[in-house]
Formats: C-alpha cells, structure tokens, sequence
C-alpha cells in the first residue's frame, strides 16, 4: 500500500491549492454528471453523494465508515443528514482539516481498520482510496489479491448481513498496454509517458487490472448490487478542477511562492505536479484507464 510519505506527496503537500480551489471540504474524487454536462461540479458532486446515500440508506441514527476520506465530503453530507461519519486517512493534512471542521477523523492505515479497532458500521463507504491499497512492490510480487481480498474481509467483518459497501474507484482499462512498458523516458505523448507520468503524482500505488478483479476478490463475502462506468464523468470532473486550479488568487500565488524551492530541487515534484498535462484526462481518454463506482452488499455468514 501507498505509505503515509507518498499520500502526503500527493494530497498533503498542496493540501492548501486544492481547499482553496475546491473548498474547505473538498470532493477529490469522480462527480457524477451522468452524461448532463449543464450540471455544475457542485450539483455532480451532490447528485454523487444523493446516489451513494439512496444506495447505502445514509440517514439517522445510521453508522457510516469512510475508508479514505479525503476532505471529508462524504462524511459531511453523512452528519447532514443525521448518520454518524468515522473516516480514516493516511494524509495528515486531510485528516487536519476534516478535525478542524468536528468530523471524525483518524490517520490511519485503512487496510488495518477492523471490527476489534473500530467497532461495527451500518454502512461502508471508500471514494479514490483503493487505488492506492496496492503498491507496485505489492503487484511485482503477486500480492496484488491477497491485498484486496483482505480488504473486503475486514470490511465484511464490519458490516451485519446485508450491509452494503458502496467501492469507487480507477482500473487500468480495456487499451492499457504492458506494464513493463511503462517508462518516464519513454517520448512524451506515448502512453508508456503518460502512464509513468500517473506514478509520479500517485507514487506507491498500483491500480486494479479491471471491474473483474475486484468483484473476483470481494467474493465469498460481497455480491454486486449495481455497477456503472464514471470514466466520461471524470473526464468532465477533472475538467472543472482545471478551471478551479487555474482561477487566480493572492493565496494561491504566496502559497505556490513558497513551492518555488521544492521546484528547483525535485525532478519527482516537477514532474508530479508541474508537467503542464492531465495524464489521468489523457489516460482515460484513451481507455489506458476507467472508472467504476460499485455497490456492494454483505452475504450472508455460512
């Protein structure tokens, strides 16, 4: 799995670019316009959090765990609408400033979050976190599954029968190439480029080989509800966070001031996040990638 020193990397050193641009609980994960681009990144945000609640039955009295979360939007809707929110996160930066706003929030591996540690949930829930459960080490040894299917039976150990558990998350998609392939050196609009690229800004984390995989792993303990693809919705997410990062700002600019020696030092951040391209846009567009928001449920105990 990703360890705290590469999710900082990527979440908690420009923690302040994205609450500016995006709110102090910022959504970083997929918006669900389903195909309605009229939609502002607000209302797809909110019809995502509709959908996942509708799913999950996220309302009072209820006990939701996030795995992975982020700014805590999710468990700010949760807390709106009467649920009880516990989430957990490796970037200590999220979990700030989820605590500065009163929501529950540990820094914590969610890969060791249990039933015995935490307690038992109504309701599970991971948005963008289980892309980085598996490192490239875990994938170069064959651990990839073993890691995932631990997962789902400390998830399962948190949920009663039929308790649902509501996955969002990247896969490599139908065109990815070999993996062996994939080089930082290669030239620079390949799709070997773009996805080294991805390293750099998600290093230490290995995605899904496909929707397959994961529903492979959650067996014996979870049945697919529903599953849809979000792929063309995240292209047009990423789109609008363009537009925020973009959008100027005194404390954007004093802030960025304050990268300008991280910049001339590190290969790995110029790379990460100043390399003038979206390779996720990029990626997805080319299908090297999808997007796959599952609803899972509990089966019964044999």
């Amino acid at each position: 799995m990703a360890d705290q020193r590469d999710l900082d990397f990527t979440y908690s050193l420009i923690d302040k670019i994205f609450r500016l641009s995006l709110g102090e609980q910022a959504d970083f994960s997929g918006a669900k316009f389903d195909g309605d681009f009229s939609l502002t990144l607000e209302q797809a945000q909110a019809q995502k959090h509709d959908f996942i609640a509708d799913a999950l039955d996220i309302s009072a009295g209820r006990r939701m765990l996030d795995l992975g979360c982020g700014w805590g939007p999710l468990l700010a809707d949760a807390r709106r609408r009467g649920a009880t929110g516990v989430g957990v996160t490796l970037s200590s930066a999220q979990a700030a400033a989820c605590q500065k706003h009163g929501l529950d929030v540990q820094l914590q591996n969610a890969l060791e979050v249990t039933r015995e540690t935490f307690g038992p949930f109504d309701t599970v829930a991971s948005l963008g976190a289980f892309e980085h459960f598996c490192s490239p080490e875990d994938f170069a040894a064959g651990r990839q599954e073993d890691v995932y299917r631990g997962l789902f039976e400390n998830v399962a150990g948190l949920l009663p029968e039929d308790g649902r558990f509501y996955l969002q998350t990247m896969v490599f998609g139908r065109n990815m190439i070999p993996h062996e392939r994939v080089s930082i050196d290669a030239p620079r609009d390949s799709d070997e480029w773009y996805l080294a690229l991805m390293g750099q800004q998600f290093p230490g984390s290995w995605l899904p080989s496909g929707l397959d995989q994961i529903v492979r792993c959650a067996e014996p303990h979870f049945r697919v509800v529903s599953e849809s693809s979000g792929r063309l919705d995240y292209i047009e997410t990423i789109a609008r966070w363009r537009q925020r990062f973009a959008e100027p700002s005194l404390k954007k600019l004093l802030f960025k001031a304050q990268l300008v020696p991280r910049y001339l030092t590190s290969k790995d951040f110029r790379l990460a996040f100043t390399s003038g391209v979206s390779a996720n846009t990029v990626c997805f567009e080319r299908e090297l990638l999808d997007h796959h928001r599952i609803v899972f449920e509990r089966v019964p105990r044999g």
